[in-house]
């Protein structure tokens, strides 16, 4: 399994970025996959996470509901977060990550799971940097 991260950078607030997760070595269109995130001095956090089954369930963080919007494509194997009118509060690294023997549904629970970090695959992460 591999998640390749990719679209992070420097942006003033009100800004956007669209970050991109590369997925292979697992059953993409069978799966959740999530993005995270960790700020310096606090714990990772769930941030947005899909089904990518015909299901296409969603789910947000309270923190980014009407700000990010998660997205798949399964013939390209990526899942993107768009994230708009970012704030200092995003500022942290994003990672992707999903669980492939988990049969999890995008969630509170998911996210609480991934974040425990005793299963899972996570990518390396990007930065994400907001500033006035």
């Amino acid at each position: 399994v591999q998640l390749v991260e990719s679209g992070g950078g420097s942006v003033q607030i009100g800004g956007s970025l669209i970050l991109s997760c590369t997925a292979s070595g697992f059953s993409f269109d069978d799966s959740v996959i999530g993005w995270f995130r960790q700020a310096p001095g606090k714990e990772r956090e769930g941030v947005a996470c899909i089904s990518t089954n015909d299901d296409g369930h969603v789910y947000y963080a309270n923190s980014v509901k009407g700000r990010f919007t998660i997205s798949s494509d399964s013939a390209k194997t990526m899942v993107y977060l768009r994230m708009n009118n970012l704030e200092p509060e995003d500022t942290a690294v994003y990672f992707c990550a999903t669980d492939p023997l988990s049969s999890g549904y995008p969630g509170p629970m998911w996210f609480d799971t991934m974040a425990a970090g005793v299963a899972g695959y996570w990518g390396q992460g990007t930065q994400v940097s907001v500033s006035s």
